[in-house]
């Protein structure tokens, strides 16, 4: 819709016409024209901002470069806080609500620790283990970003509110939910993908198998990012999932030593791959449209008519080569190659 219309206001306000001829499915059609009977945008800005919060979105120079990367990054962020250019150098800490004294501990020295050398601290504001790791981090000074499954008004659980007013302070409440969303049990998935994808790893303390915190480090193996576990008791049922993350080849850590001196091959390692990624192109498609594109700009109606495809597809696929850093758009509907092929 960006591409065709050139800009976002154009294509909210367009006629349902101008959206049929932009490609758009008869079903998100009908969505849209719904949203924009029922949505006053001003309104919603100003409640955001009465609020204390702004907006991140996809497209912005501010947005986490790793959470860009991910397959299904959000499209928009809801923020109170601050964000940084230092937390892109951040590790996510995850474990059990019902974490013991050791968990607690374990996780508040470690975050503490890395927290004193320049690691922001992101977990997600629940009990136990990510309580200690957001209070890890603050008692060293440090920054920390809680990521919710709620919206960034609707501080759940509610007795971390003290909590979370300080995090604002040295760091950010972060949410793909709008404001007044309840935290309910199906956004913690989609919460969790954030808690790994914008951190260069997962920390996993005290995980009883089957838990969240498991399928937090799953979502980070598959995002290309570091594992780690911290040892617990093998008579606990709260350490036999980090503890068979270790068995699974996950990195053992007693101290933020351990984390610190994988930090830097993390990063490059994240930062190479998706570099890599970035650069190849998915599919034929994607090739097709690339062959065409120069240094000189061309028309997207140039450029479906030579390729034979139509504009919706062309469209959506610039979009995605513009992500990728291989295309860019230099005028209305012009675009031209940014790589040599």
């Amino acid at each position: 819709m960006l591409n065709w219309f050139g800009d976002l206001s154009s294509a909210w306000h367009a006629s349902e016409t101008q959206l049929q001829r932009a490609g758009l499915e008869p079903q998100p059609r009908a969505n849209l024209l719904r949203a924009r009977v029922s949505l006053d945008l001003d309104a919603e800005q100003e409640r955001i901002e009465r609020a204390g919060a702004w907006l991140l979105t996809l497209a912005d120079e501010a947005y986490p470069p790793l959470l860009k990367a991910v397959p299904d990054p959000p499209m928009v962020l809801y923020m109170r806080g601050s964000l940084l250019p230092i937390d892109q150098n951040a590790l996510s800490m995850v474990g059990t609500r019902k974490a013991t004294h050791y968990g607690q501990e374990a996780a508040s020295n470690i975050a503490a620790a890395l927290a004193d050398q320049g690691v922001t601290i992101i977990s997600g504001l629940a009990h136990g283990i990510d309580t200690a790791a957001h209070r890890g981090a603050l008692s060293a000074g440090g920054r920390t970003l809680a990521v919710l499954g709620s919206g960034v008004d609707h501080i759940y659980p509610a007795d971390n509110r003290e909590l979370a007013a300080k995090i604002v302070e040295n760091g950010a409440l972060v949410s793909e939910f709008p404001l007044g969303t309840a935290p309910e049990a199906r956004n913690f998935p989609r919460r969790n993908r954030i808690i790994s994808g914008i951190a260069l790893g997962v920390l996993v303390v005290e995980a009883p198998e089957g838990s969240g915190a498991l399928i937090t480090a799953d979502m980070a193996a598959e995002q290309g990012r570091e594992v780690f576990a911290v040892p617990g008791n093998i008579f606990n049922t709260s350490s036999r999932g980090s503890n068979r993350l270790i068995q699974e080849g996950a990195k053992l850590v007693m101290s933020a030593e351990d984390i610190l001196d994988e930090l830097s091959i993390a990063y490059s390692h994240v930062e190479a791959r998706t570099l890599t990624e970035s650069m190849i192109p998915a599919n034929d498609t994607e090739n097709q449209i690339l062959d065409q594109l120069s240094a000189d700009p061309l028309h997207v109606d140039d450029l479906a008519r030579t390729c034979g495809l139509p504009i919706a597809q062309v469209t959506s696929t610039l979009t995605i080569l513009e992500l990728k850093g291989l295309a860019r758009k230099v005028g209305p509907m012009q675009y031209c190659l940014i790589h040599a092929r």
